[in-house]
């Protein structure tokens, strides 16, 4: 059995038997950040309110991720950033400043749809302490050229986006920068900690005020403006109609910046969930917005991790220990084999996710397959060298014993 059939052998089990299928009609998504957890939220229990079954699929990655679940039918819709759809998902199709109207053309190409604005830009930024801006007398980005020694801390998705550090650093001339990626909220507790200097921040984020944050300038006009929008397949128009349309338009123009901020703070500082703060949003007193206890989520958390490292694992022992024996038995395929499977580990777990979306869809499958991929080589290698390592003289004298 190749590679190609383990994958599908494994990731059929997973649809099957480990990752119960959603019932709903309608699949929200949401990227891994609280403003769109809580849209995500928002807009799930305001497709029940409407009389539409939904379910929130939350925090599933980063922007390539959704959008590929979205256009591969994993996800009917999820809250997106028009500076995010021009400069980084639709960059090779659109001019950084395409108007709405040209974005929804493209997107239809593909079956896609776009609301209007939902009332607020939640660009990107560059943040610094208070105090440490004044000592140095900052106020815009294009004088931190001055201060080669100041630390930068971006997030992650940040760092290789074309609308993120690399076009930052270019239009700034940034390239000496001391960088380095690092988790969004993870970055304000540094910043906070003066481990570094400066850092990525949205402008809706509840801890640019919670911090006392100074936002410098962009003074080369580099970010663009990014309003929220949601994405949705173009069926849902045909599926549910006016109830979808209802939906849309409530939440349309419907949410300033300074409303999306404070909703954020809720859930950031005031440590409410994100569906209490959605309720609120939607005008939802009935919605149960009890959060499960503490326990019982570890229980579920782990039952979910168990069956995945049990799938993935099984799925790589079948495959890995007969490679191990051939590696063993042939050196010149053994090297082949070991060298296939250590490339295989070199691969950032996010690109791994991105192109097994396409293929597998989004949840449990393709990270059953990632796990999958990366179990290969520990086990391929150990199995290579348990064998290698026996001593000539214990072959001699096991061959001789299979003879008798």
């Amino acid at each position: 059995m190749n590679a190609a059939r383990i994958l599908t052998v494994v990731a059929v089990v997973l649809s099957v038997v480990v990752v119960p299928r959603a019932s709903a009609s309608v699949a929200v998504g949401s990227k891994k950040f609280t403003e769109s957890v809580v849209l995500g939220e928002a807009l799930t229990l305001a497709l029940e309110r409407a009389g539409v079954p939904a379910a929130h699929r939350r925090e599933l990655g980063g922007s390539r991720v959704l959008f590929n679940a979205l256009g591969a039918g994993e996800l009917d819709a999820y809250v997106e950033y028009t500076g995010t759809l021009t400069r980084e998902l639709l960059a090779e199709r659109l001019d950084a400043g395409a108007p709405l109207e040209r974005v929804a053309g493209v997107l239809a190409e593909d079956g896609l749809r776009i609301s209007r604005p939902l009332g607020f830009d939640n660009t990107y930024a560059l943040g610094m302490t208070e105090a440490r801006a004044r000592a140095l007398s900052l106020t815009r980005i294009s004088q931190l050229t001055e201060h080669p020694q100041l630390r930068f801390a971006v997030s992650n998705e940040f760092l290789d986006r074309a609308d993120g550090w690399p076009g930052l650093v270019r239009r700034y001339g940034l390239g000496r920068a001391n960088v380095r990626g690092m988790d969004h909220d993870l970055a304000y507790r540094a910043l906070a900690g003066d481990r570094v200097d400066v850092i990525d921040v949205y402008t809706t984020d509840a801890e640019i005020a919670h911090y006392g944050l100074r936002i410098l300038k962009d003074d080369r006009d580099y970010f663009s403006a990014y309003d929220a929008v949601v994405l949705y397949r173009a069926d849902l128009d045909t599926r549910h109609g006016s109830a979808w349309r209802d939906v849309l338009a409530r939440f349309e123009g419907a949410i300033d910046a300074a409303r999306m901020s404070a909703l954020n703070a809720r859930v950031k500082i005031g440590r409410e969930s994100e569906r209490t703060v959605a309720a609120d949003l939607v005008g939802d007193d009935a919605v149960d917005t009890a959060t499960p206890r503490l326990l019982s989520r570890l229980a579920a958390r782990s039952i979910e991790h168990l069956a995945l490292v049990v799938t993935s694992l099984g799925a790589a022992i079948v495959l890995a220990v007969p490679l191990g024996i051939v590696a063993a038995a042939r050196p010149a395929a053994g090297s082949w084999i070991l060298s296939a499977c250590g490339i295989v580990q070199t691969i950032p777990s996010l690109a791994l996710l991105v192109f097994m979306i396409p293929l597998l869809g989004i949840g449990g499958p393709p990270a059953v397959a990632a796990l999958f991929l990366y179990s290969l080589l520990p086990i391929v290698r150990n199995t290579h060298a348990g064998l290698v390592g026996i001593a000539p003289e214990l072959r001699e004298v096991a061959c001789a014993l299979g003879h008798d």
